[in-house]
């Protein structure tokens, strides 16, 4: 059976759900065989793969498919912490170790005994707490911070970045014994766009999905030329990008058959914010007469775009706001800011 990204797993442990990634292209493939084989191996691993390709994912599917898959999958994403909170929150800390620490608290490593720790976006941890890190990977002990005892644990590390881990070790941003402990093994997640085959296999999905959240009875289908569109675009933000293109483009849809694909939820905001400038940040002054009626004339002529839009939007959508904001692809409160804007010529809107 194959399955789709995100799909909900049973775990082999009881009562544990998984998300597992999946498709039929050849590069995906690849990658799955390649994440089985070292899943038994008991040896850290790293992720290598641009943001929106599902790296938590694979992490997941590399601890169950573990002999680990009975202890706890514990995941970290360094990125979020402010660097003086990374070891606490790594290693644990004991009772006044520092202002506000109370209590002895135990971090992500104890937490992760006789399973794995996911440390997403591992290119970010400073170097005082890889040098523990890497004290862990060899010897399996490390101290809280403020304490001087040592904790033994059993933990696999599986780091996941998109960061080039090589080229910050030749920088001395990354300690390169630790690059040599952590990468056993490095697995190339495949960017959407080098999974052509994947693409409308996910859209199918992500579209059934969000159908049933909105109560459809009918299984939405894309049109020729919506298939073309999504097969054509680059997916710079890969499988999370499509999830959210297919889901808004489900959600605007009259129809169980879907025509309009809008990739960039931003299109048609641009001559709204570009108009609003701080006052603190005037425009420089010219003493060219050519280039101010250039720019005179360009404002009437996004004014005047503006207004035809509204208009449009408004007579298609019979003059029900919310709608109208839908097609123009603009927030309710995006759409009532140009309203107001245009206040003086609201009789051209409504002829």
């Amino acid at each position: 059976m194959t399955r789709t990204h995100e799909e909900p797993l049973q775990g082999r442990s009881s009562g544990t759900e998984v998300k597992e990634a999946i498709g039929q292209s050849e590069a995906f493939l690849a990658f799955q065989e390649k994440l089985s084989r070292v899943a038994s191996v008991n040896r850290p691993v790293l992720i290598i793969g641009e943001r929106g390709t599902g790296k938590e994912l694979a992490a997941a599917r590399l601890h169950y498919l573990s002999p680990r898959w009975q202890g706890p999958l514990v995941t970290l994403n360094c990125a979020a912490l402010a660097p003086s909170l990374i070891e606490s929150e790594l290693f644990g800390h004991e009772a006044g170790a520092f202002t506000g620490a109370g209590s002895r608290r135990t971090g992500r490593f104890e937490a992760a005994h006789g399973g794995t720790l996911f440390l997403d976006e591992i290119g970010t941890i400073p170097l005082q707490a890889q040098e523990k890190i890497l004290r862990v990977v060899e010897y399996g002990s490390f101290e809280r911070v403020g304490s001087s005892m040592a904790v033994n644990v059993d933990v696999r590390i599986v780091g996941a970045t998109n960061a080039d881990l090589a080229g910050l070790a030749k920088q001395g941003r990354f300690k390169k014994d630790l690059l040599d402990r952590l990468s056993f093994e490095v697995l190339v997640l495949p960017p959407l766009r080098e999974r052509q085959e994947d693409i409308l296999l996910l859209a199918n999905h992500f579209a059934t999905r969000m159908a049933f959240e909105l109560g459809w009875k009918e299984i939405p289908e894309f049109s020729e030329q919506a298939i073309r569109q999504m097969e054509q675009h680059s997916w710079p933000g890969n499988v999370r990008d499509l999830k959210n293109v297919v889901e808004r483009a489900v959600y605007r849809s009259d129809s169980a058959l879907i025509n309009e694909i809008t990739f960039d939820p931003f299109a048609g905001t641009y001559s709204v914010t570009a108009q609003d400038q701080p006052e603190s940040q005037p425009m420089k002054q010219t003493n060219k007469p050519a280039e101010t009626e250039d720019l005179a004339s360009m404002a009437e002529t996004l004014r005047q775009t503006e207004l035809s839009y509204l208009k449009k939007a408004l007579e298609q959508s019979r003059f029900n706001q919310k709608k109208a904001a839908g097609l123009l692809g603009l927030s309710y409160h995006q759409f009532r800011w140009l309203l107001r804007k245009h206040k003086d010529n609201i009789n051209v809107l409504t002829q």
